[in-house]
């Protein structure tokens, strides 16, 4: 028998452990009660294709319709390969996410939707793309069986996307993914960053390749994204925008805005001094009132610049400048300073003469 494991905001049913798998797949849940069965039978036959060991963690983003109870028992029927953790309420997909990579066994992670539209059958493509060298295999439905108010909005975040990450990937949304485990390892996953995973992967140097998918139609349920998507794609792409090409160098950021901001704010100003000059009154003009405007912001994004850099300084990583594939040469016992060992901890000094002989 297995057993039951409490930690905040998370239960989690956990197989009975052995060897680890060669392979993970993960799948968040959330009110698929009628897909579950059909899921659970089509990912075991598309894993047992490759050959290898595997385990399936499903995740129970706080299911209300029954998922809960038919999760737990595939747990039970299947204890060799299924592993379920169970949120508290629906936190969303990215914490689901995060609870499953903090977890897996496997080498290779594969990530599928539970409502039936990805494929496993494809399953061996994706662990044969990582095979031949890729670190992250991103799924693109190219013929997608969804409606055109979920299909245009999804268009139209994947070009803008493409645009500001400088990823090219055509289906950021896809959830049909595979990844290495170095890559899952360096990963951190909350509020919707699930959609931005190419783009932190390869922000750290990780390569990315595209496969396509065969994108089937919703058998079962209604999809659980809305409208408001957008406006949180949005503005979680800004957020990745900041930590991947800003995060340790704020000040070209803000240098940027403050020097946009204070140059048209200086033209202004420059301009209305010259009517003034000529005898002009400008006292009243709203133009007065944009340039001051436009010049405080450009000081204050130089403060806001200035402050950044000194939390960087202060709170930086060294696993958050650079990511190392390999090393070469290096001796087994030579130690590695880490972020929870100091140098003082992690190399201590060699004792003294006196301290020897003391």
């Amino acid at each position: 028998m297995g057993r039951f494991c409490y930690v905040p905001q998370i239960v989690a049913y956990v197989a009975p452990t052995g060897a680890d798998p060669e392979l993970s797949a993960v799948i968040p849940v959330y009110n698929e009660v009628d897909s579950i069965d059909q899921m659970h039978a089509e990912l075991s036959a598309g894993l047992k294709k490759t050959g290898r060991t595997y385990e399936i963690l499903f995740v129970n983003d706080g299911c209300t319709d029954g998922s809960a109870e038919k999760l737990d028992a595939l747990a039970k029927s299947d204890a060799e390969h299924v592993r379920v953790i169970h949120f508290r309420k629906n936190f969303g997909k990215s914490p689901a996410l995060a609870a499953a990579f903090e977890r897996v066994r496997g080498q290779v992670v594969l990530t599928l939707d539970a409502d039936l539209q990805d494929d496993p059958a494809m399953i061996p493509d994706f662990v044969a793309r990582i095979d031949a060298g890729a670190d992250l295999v991103s799924g693109w439905k190219r013929k997608r069986h969804d409606p055109f108010g979920k299909t245009f909005p999804s268009k139209f975040f994947n070009w803008m996307t493409r645009k500001i990450s400088g990823v090219h990937l055509r289906d950021f949304n896809c959830g049909y993914k595979a990844y290495r485990i170095e890559c899952i390892r360096e990963l951190n996953v909350y509020g919707g960053f699930h959609r931005f995973l190419p783009v932190l992967a390869g922000e750290r140097g990780f390569k990315i390749e595209e496969l396509v998918v065969q994108h089937r139609a919703r058998e079962h349920g209604v999809s659980k994204f809305g409208v408001m998507r957008i406006f949180h794609g949005f503005v979680d792409m800004l957020t990745i925008l900041m930590l991947t090409r800003f995060r340790t160098k704020p000040a070209h950021l803000f240098g940027f805005l403050a020097s946009a901001s204070g140059f048209v704010g200086g033209m202004v100003l420059l301009y209305l001094s010259g009517l003034w000059l000529l005898g002009d009154p400008i006292g009243t003009r709203p133009l007065l009132t944009l340039g001051v405007l436009l010049m405080i912001g450009a000081i204050q994004f130089v403060g806001l610049g200035l402050v950044s850099e000194l939390l960087v300084r202060t709170t930086i990583r060294s696993r958050e400048i650079f990511s190392i594939r390999d090393t070469r040469g290096f001796p087994s016992s030579q130690p590695v300073l880490t972020e929870s060992a100091p140098a003082a901890i992690a190399a201590p000094r060699a004792p003294s003469a006196n301290e020897t002989a003391g």
